[in-house]
């Protein structure tokens, strides 16, 4: 018996620590080069292609969710870099984040049903970086306000 509530425990222990993660999926654009994974602070995020400073080459196309309850747009975006200098991106280009309806909160509180947060971005490969001086590398840690 009291294995049976231990496991019974455990599995209630790991839905419940599970549902505040954030997943994000990841497809793969193009034939170009696989780069070195950068850590996800050398990764920055842009709100529009218009602000990279410089030629780029789109990496993958990034999907984000989790429970609206456990997450917050940072963790989204956190994760997001994370992913994208998994995969040898430099930046993020955001698309959308998507807050679920009252309904599905509604119905989240009173019956479970799950009510997502959900994110696109593109990962990027920030090339250069366009100056007075002429093309320079782009410094890893630059960040958009």
């Amino acid at each position: 018996m009291k294995t049976r509530l231990a496991v019974i425990a455990g599995l209630l222990w790991a839905v419940l620590f599970c549902s505040g993660c954030v997943q994000v999926q990841a497809t793969r654009l193009g034939a170009g080069p696989i780069r070195p994974p950068l850590t996800q602070d050398k990764v920055a995020i842009y709100r529009t292609a218009e602000q990279v400073p410089g030629r780029y080459d789109e990496v993958a196309l990034l999907s984000a969710s989790g429970a609206y309850s456990a997450t917050t747009e940072e963790m989204m975006y956190f994760e997001m870099r994370k992913k994208a200098g998994l995969l040898g991106a430099n930046a993020v280009i955001l698309d959308s984040i998507k807050e679920p309806t009252t309904g599905s909160k509604v119905a989240n509180a009173l019956i479970g049903v799950p009510a997502n947060r959900e994110g696109k971005a593109v990962a990027v490969f920030v090339l250069e970086r366009e100056s007075a001086a002429g093309a320079q590398p782009v410094a890893a840690a630059a960040t958009s306000p």
